[in-house]
């Protein structure tokens, strides 16, 4: 075994077999290439990544292959889940080198770590010419490899940077205008989403329409809204028969997805969804909600409460093996009743995938059309579909499974304990804020270190407790979130003294942004400030939600003014790319429209805060309770449980009653 045999990251441990000579990300691989002047080939992924797995096979469980790379090179792996600084650094190097990016992700970099050369996935006969090649570039040319280093990393360290914009503007629905409407040209109005194959569910995107919809009445983002959930939950991108979302389907019409599943993702639909039911009420929204939370319970959920980061997309060798079904094989799970379930799930004989007679399951029609067709009333066919489902629940429990990466993320556990927040707002289900309870009280216990601060990691090695912005940012949200659905002021502080600490040593008060890795951490060829949305939210982003909330909470200006020059900083990237800069874009709603204040204080705040949250009212917070400390709710308590709306340092009288209340928001 190589010396990743000692790692805690399953995706290391996957290499340490290899006849590669592995190192894992640290001093001894780094001073090793110095020491030898040798290259340094960084590969970088994950443990759900299918084309990962396929070139370890072809080419690092090679001996010829394996030869090459320790004949010439410091070979170093990399989990880009536990090291997402290695690979923000890398990765702008590849797009920078290629215009593209994606994992598995492969560096080649001089002994200091400056790449030279990069690219994703290569053949196996092209990966051996490449470092055959590149091993003697070096050899024969290094004073041409430096100079290209000495230019690449340059535009690594100017790679997503941003201006100090000094004066504040005053904005107005104006500059929602051309934002919106750029956005628009790539909703995909038949088929939902945004533009072709593949297609991404983007959840950080859909949410800021959602309230863009709201604030602004349009209809047509209304539509192309809900056209996408529907069409996301009847695809095969969605698990029909265990809950829970693919990370994205290969197809534009959300049909046979890449099969591995990802907390990230599924946290953030659970709050798509959840905050859609609010909006616009639909059954559909609410069974999703608990069928992914069902399925985050019971396939990625610790012992101790700590979220797992994924399921791979292969079991037994084969890309979505676990989720396909032939018709004969639905016939022997359920006999007479398996025609219906293949009518309702498109299952046919020939297959409707790549495999030959293998089916993804799918949808195409809501189950009133269905069942008018049939002659069936809803209730049985609705009835008659979930006993088949959990035959072939049952069924499909006995083979094998996909790969489970059990890696703990503090980032992600941020993301789904926020996600069970938003769905027990919308939902009022006990047993939401349990779990978000549970997964808090986990976070808090494992999750610091033994100065207070936050690890990436849960059980990481004593010198890998090392943890990230968007660590910080996902955990303060989630813990505002929690605040504000149980009004516990424990949660809020502990968000508010882990803000105080992300200043402390990630943000760059000359620059107006936070770098993405801490100032006392390990520092690389470029300290990178994580700015564009993507699959999840920037890190940046996140904090400047969350330290306008906290502002509003603690009434504290400096809160607020680090806020508002984020988003100066970033307003005039927003145009021109706002499917990456969605969250940006809900920051400046708010600033447009205003943040709603609702205070709730006195003894029934219970239930005035349950009724509350039944209307839609995306700019807002929610504070109170029977007793508390904040400062808008000095002299609030009194004998009976009481109302105040507030809203730009001004609250409108007391109100007895959610009618009332509603009235001073709404008009």
């Amino acid at each position: 075994m190589n010396r990743l045999a000692n790692s805690t990251s399953p995706y290391l441990l996957q290499h340490a077999n290899n006849p590669v000579n592995w190192y894992p990300w640290g001093t001894e691989a780094l001073q090793k290439a110095k020491d030898e002047n040798k290259l340094i080939l960084v590969s970088i992924g994950y443990s759900a990544c299918h084309w990962c797995h396929v070139m370890e096979h072809e080419s690092f469980e090679d001996e010829q292959v394996a030869a090459v790379m320790n004949e010439y090179f410091v070979c170093i792996k990399v989990d880009r889940e536990e090291r997402p600084d290695v690979d923000q650094v890398y990765m702008s190097a590849v797009q920078l080198m290629t215009g593209r990016g994606g994992w598995p992700l492969n560096c080649i970099c001089l002994p200091d770590q400056r790449p030279i050369y990069g690219g994703t996935y290569f053949r196996k006969n092209d990966w051996t010419s490449l470092l055959f090649n590149l091993a003697d570039f070096y050899k024969q040319k290094p004073a041409d490899a430096e100079e290209y280093a000495v230019k690449l990393t340059q535009g690594i360290q100017q790679y997503e940077s941003v201006e100090f914009v000094r004066e504040q503007p005053v904005y107005t629905k104006a500059d929602l205008e051309p934002i919106i409407n750029n956005w628009k040209k790539y909703f995909d109005n038949k088929e939902g989403g945004f533009g072709s194959a593949p297609k991404f569910p983007v959840p950080n995107n859909w949410l800021s329409l959602m309230r863009a919809a709201h604030l602004l009445n349009d209809e047509h983002i209304a539509e192309a809204l809900k056209l996408t959930l529907h069409k996301m939950a009847f695809g095969g991108i969605y698990d029909h028969i265990g809950g829970g979302f693919a990370r994205y389907s290969v197809d534009e019409r959300w049909h046979v997805p890449h099969f591995e599943k990802m907390l990230y993702d599924n946290a953030q639909l659970i709050s798509l969804y959840s905050e859609a039911f609010t909006w616009s009420p639909d059954p559909l929204y609410k069974k999703v909600v608990e069928e992914t939370i069902d399925f985050t319970l019971r396939e990625l959920t610790s012992p101790e409460y700590g979220f797992y980061s994924a399921l791979d997309a292969d079991s037994e060798g084969k890309e979505g093996k676990f989720y396909i079904f032939t018709k004969t094989e639905i016939d022997e799970i359920l006999g007479a009743d398996a025609e219906l379930f293949c009518i309702y799930y498109n299952i046919t004989d020939e297959g409707n995938w790549e495999e030959e007679a293998s089916n993804v399951l799918f949808r195409k029609q809501t189950d009133e059309t269905l069942a008018a067709k049939l002659g069936l009333r809803i209730e049985e066919l609705l009835s008659k579909i979930q006993t088949s489902s959990k035959k072939v629940f049952e069924a499909r429990s006995v083979r094998v499974s996909p790969g489970l990466d059990y890696k703990i993320l503090t980032s992600w556990n941020g993301l789904m304990l926020k996600g069970l927040c938003t769905a027990y707002r919308a939902f009022d289900e006990p047993e939401y804020l349990d779990i978000a309870l549970k997964n808090a009280s986990f976070i808090l216990n494992n999750l610091f270190n033994k100065d207070g601060r936050l690890i990436r990691v849960f059980n990481s090695a004593e010198n890998d407790q090392i943890a990230f912005l968007d660590d910080y940012a996902n955990i303060i949200d989630a813990l505002i979130a929690l605040y504000e659905v149980t009004f516990d002021e424990k949660w809020l502080n502990q968000a508010k003294e882990l803000a105080d600490t992300s200043i402390i040593h990630y943000y760059d008060e000359a620059n107006g942004i936070f770098f993405y890795t801490a100032s006392d951490d390990e520092q690389l060829i470029a300290r990178k400030s994580e700015i564009m949305d993507s699959v999840t939210p920037s890190s940046n982003s996140v904090m400047a939600h969350n330290l306008k909330k906290l502002g509003l909470f603690f009434d504290d200006e400096r809160y607020q003014n680090i806020s508002a020059q984020l988003l100066r900083n970033i307003k005039s990237h927003v145009v021109n790319y706002p499917s990456s800069y969605s969250n940006w874009v809900s920051l400046l709603q708010e600033e447009i429209f205003g943040t709603y204040e609702i205070a709730i204080a006195g003894d029934d705040f219970e239930n005035l805060r349950t009724a509350m949250e039944k209307n839609y009212i995306p700019n807002k917070i929610m504070l109170g309770g029977k007793k508390g400390s904040l400062p808008l709710l000095q002299d609030k308590f009194g004998a009976v449980t009481q109302i105040f709306i507030c809203k730009d340092k001004t609250c409108g009288l007391p109100a007895l009653n959610i009618k009332d209340a509603l009235k001073q928001i709404k008009g």
